[in-house]
């Protein structure tokens, strides 16, 4: 059941769902699309995640009580039809290697299985966005194969290149910018994710799947890659 409440005097949280999955998410950002489409310069921000979308409105033009009735409105029609378009997969190339990937070998060895079923296992699935946060452009990705889900590092890197690939737990993630982090970093992926000049500034939404392929070092370098000589 969709439950609607305030957050604060100008905030509100729309709930879905109490149980995570790859399935709510693309509900959210669906939902969440249609809200901005729907309500224009009423609304300051409309975000997404896992089993929510925060909302933050203008109180100046809408107030609570306002926006609850029309959300209610909106939320129990049937447009599923509209909102059932989706956009293309995001694919992104990625260099697996110990150059850019310094934690590809532990996996491995943790799992006891060969580098090379790392790469496969984390290159065959597809993701879902399920959340944007930590840094501007960073997307939390589900799910991944349960062979290879590691926690996160005990320690974090100072540095983490931007264009890591990363595993914590049962997600994975491209970091857009450099940054410090406790992913385990497998690849990079020489592709911006970020650029706040640009629109959209992301490739990232929540509800859009991503699938990650294979490239070799000259492709790698081609595409603007960069190897990482010093990890710390």
């Amino acid at each position: 059941m969709i439950r609607i409440a305030p957050v604060s005097e100008c905030e509100l949280l729309i709930t879905l769902g109490e149980r995570i999955d790859t399935g709510l998410a693309e509900q959210t950002g669906r939902y969440g699309e249609i809200i901005r489409q729907s309500f224009g310069s009423e609304l300051i921000e409309v975000i997404p995640s896992y089993t929510t979308i925060f909302i933050q409105y203008h109180p100046l033009k809408t107030d609570f009580d306002s926006l609850h009735h029309k959300l209610q409105q909106l939320l129990g029609k049937s447009f599923r039809e509209n909102s059932e378009s989706k956009l293309d997969a995001l694919i992104l190339p990625v260099f697996y290697s110990s150059q850019t990937g310094p934690d590809l070998e532990n996996i491995a060895d943790q799992h006891n299985i060969t580098v090379e079923e790392v790469i496969e296992r984390h290159s065959r699935q597809e993701y879902t966005v399920c959340a944007i946060g930590f840094a501007p452009g960073f997307a939390f990705l589900a799910s991944v194969d349960p062979i290879i889900a590691t926690p996160r590092r005990a320690t974090s890197r100072v540095k983490v290149p931007a264009g890591s690939v990363g595993i914590a737990d049962t997600q994975t993630a491209v970091y857009p910018a450099e940054t410090p982090g406790g992913w385990n970093i497998i690849g990079n992926c020489p592709v911006s994710l970020f650029s706040p000049n640009s629109q959209p500034v992301s490739p990232f939404i929540v509800g859009r799947k991503v699938r990650f392929k294979p490239v070799d070092q000259q492709e790698f370098v081609q595409l603007g890659g960069t190897l990482c000589p010093d990890w710390k």
